[in-house]
């Protein structure tokens, strides 16, 4: 089995990532490994319980949010390739190295509303090319299809690295030696499903085609739809689109009516963009219910979408229901 480095030497000869950019993925990786081992010792390394602070968003912060935060950022500073960081975490960017090549945007701790009962959580990134010029903030606004690479860590029952660099998926599992090892090339999601993600508590908020669209799951076989659905919700982004990546289903976190003036709940620089890249290269689909997530030209670091991605047959119904 090839490790995480000899993947991203020999990567698809006609494919040959830039050495530099194969640097900022072993310095994510490693980021990440340090994150695991704070994961994995829970309780034992006072990681757990809230953090006494909020982030940009508004929202409290637990211990380990703010201490993978720090871990990612402490690494990728120290990588000469970096331009700039950004971080849901953080109020805005943070400049690394002048002459770096590439912008990486990260969500250190995915699912952190789990950390204190021991569910899967994880860290999603995003990579961009830095234009030319000086770093500012329209740096970071690229479209979702100008990631260079982009993926995810799930700190689960395995450790897993979750990539892409625009030519597939791959699938590596962190072995007894602390190594990501390739386990899986090009998952592909299937077109069709019987299972669906979605928040159920939030029913009452949601509008009409949202709305319509659940009916007609629950309705199972003797609906429109012909067949009965499954039900998944685990409240952690990495965790829901992992099991969507191995086999089928779809993800949604719409817009609701408890506050017009926000699109959705997830942040399309940190969570939409990565996610949506890895599920398109696995053949499935991913929008905000209007247009494609990879097209949305981004407004600000900290913007929120609505996201409806996975198996594609769900995707474009979802889509047709709402443009009707």
């Amino acid at each position: 089995m090839n490790t995480l480095n000899q993947f991203l030497a020999q990567h698809l000869p006609e494919h040959k990532l830039p050495q530099e950019l194969a640097s900022v993925l072993e310095s994510v990786a490693a980021a990440c490994l340090d994150i695991n081992a704070k994961v994995c010792l829970g309780a034992l390394s006072g990681v757990l319980g809230m953090a006494g602070t909020g982030n940009i968003q508004g929202e409290d912060q637990k211990k380990l949010d703010v201490i993978a935060n720090n871990i990612m950022i402490d690494v990728l500073k120290a990588n000469t390739n970096i331009a700039g960081l950004a971080s849901e975490e953080e109020d805005t960017y943070v400049a690394t190295h002048e002459n770096g090549d590439y912008l990486v945007l990260f969500d250190p701790l995915d699912g952190s509303s789990n950390i204190d009962v021991n569910i899967s959580v994880g860290t999603i990134f995003s990579i961009l090319a830095k234009p030319e010029g000086a770093l500012t903030t329209e740096s970071f606004l690229q479209k979702g299809r100008e990631q260079v690479a982009a993926g995810y860590v799930l700190y689960g029952p395995q450790t897993q690295l979750v990539l892409t660099v625009g030519h597939g998926v791959f699938v590596f599992t962190l072995d007894d030696a602390n190594q990501f090892l390739l386990t899986k090339e090009n998952p592909r999601v299937p077109e069709s499903t019987k299972e669906f993600a979605i928040n159920m508590s939030n029913q009452r908020h949601w509008f009409a085609p949202v709305q319509q669209y659940i009916d007609e799951l629950l309705a199972g076989e003797t609906g429109v739809r012909g067949k009965n659905y499954n039900m998944r919700w685990v409240a952690s982004m990495v965790a829901e689109i992992h099991r969507i990546l191995m086999r089928g289903g779809v993800f949604m976190y719409p817009q609701d009516k408890r506050d017009p003036s926000k699109p959705g709940k997830l942040r399309l620089m940190y969570e939409a963009n990565p996610m949506s890249l890895l599920m398109e290269q696995a053949g499935g689909a991913s929008n905000n219910a209007i247009e494609a997530m990879l097209d949305i030209q981004p407004t600000g670091l900290h913007q929120r979408v609505a996201v409806f991605m996975g198996s594609r047959e769900e995707v474009e119904y979802v889509y047709h229901l709402h443009q009707k």
